[in-house]
């Protein structure tokens, strides 16, 4: 096994942004840390900073199957899964191509459900491990245009309550991480999903335009949004702590969007949405 306190860690969506940079706090941290990315060359800088790197594209069987198998081989077993590895597909309900969406679902959703079940029979097996599966707040909330993105982590809510009580005997615990809005790349892949694209042709027009200046504002504020490593950094406490919480909520802002989602229910929701989203 290997000298980590946890047993190895494998990461996914490593190429850049969160996953970078929880790969390279785990490292910092003295853990062995499993980066992975659907393009192996991409996770240079961490290997060269002490990560072992691993192709692994979550919307193949075989990539996730082979990951897991060669961690499986050296250490007997994942002792933490970080499904970190997400996108966002955005566009209004009505416009928007399903056949995009069934792709970010292979990712956000079946790629991380997949990938739990590959590692949880060896962890049962010795009774120990973890597993961080990095939602988003958009789990908790939903906003127009995002629609669809925000079914898939609703998705991954739903997996993982479920999951944290039906392994929790075997002593495996399981921990959902719940970003706000994070300066990434994630922000420019919303900006040009085909679906959110401004056309003169789209009866949504004036709400594209809307969301496109309302999710431009957000990233580029620095009371609304944060750094990857703040996420990272709670990505560490849920590995590292004996008793980790269920969630954890990242930035102040997300924070008090899901206070005000879940205790002015409908009628101040689309307030809100009503006042940010002016079209």
């Amino acid at each position: 096994m290997s000298g980590s306190p946890t047993g190895p860690i494998l990461v996914t969506g490593c190429s850049s942004g969160i996953g970078a940079a929880i790969a390279d706090l785990l490292l910092k941290a003295g853990h062995t840390v499993y980066a992975t990315a659907r393009r192996v060359q991409t996770l240079e800088a961490l290997r060269v900073a002490g990560a072992r790197t691993l192709e692994l594209d979550v919307a193949s069987e075989a990539s996730m199957a082979a990951a897991v198998d060669a961690i499986q081989a050296e250490h007997g077993r994942v002792g933490v899964l970080v499904n970190n590895a997400g996108y966002g597909e955005y566009g209004t309900i009505e416009e928007t191509d399903l056949d995009k969406v069934r792709q970010m679902f292979e990712t956000n959703v079946f790629g991380l459900a997949r990938l739990i079940q590959l590692v949880l029979p060896a962890m049962r097996t010795a009774r120990a491990g973890r597993i961080v599966n990095i939602g988003s707040m958009g789990g908790r909330i939903t906003f127009p245009v995002g629609g669809y993105y925000h079914a898939s982590k609703y998705a991954v809510e739903a997996i993982t309550d479920a999951l944290r009580n039906e392994v929790r005997p075997f002593g495996i615990k399981v921990s959902l991480v719940e970003p706000g809005l994070i300066r990434t790349r994630f922000g420019e892949t919303v900006l040009t999903s085909e679906g959110a694209s401004l056309h003169d042709r789209s009866p949504y027009a004036p709400l594209l335009a809307s969301s496109a200046s309302s999710t431009s504002g957000g990233y580029a504020s620095p009371i609304l949004s944060a750094g990857p490593e703040t996420v990272a950094a709670v990505v560490l406490k849920a590995v590292e702590s004996p008793a980790p919480r269920s969630r954890y909520v990242v930035t102040p802002a997300a924070r008090a969007m899901i206070t005000a989602r879940t205790l002015g229910g409908d009628r101040v929701w689309d307030q809100i949405v009503r006042h940010q989203f002016r079209h």
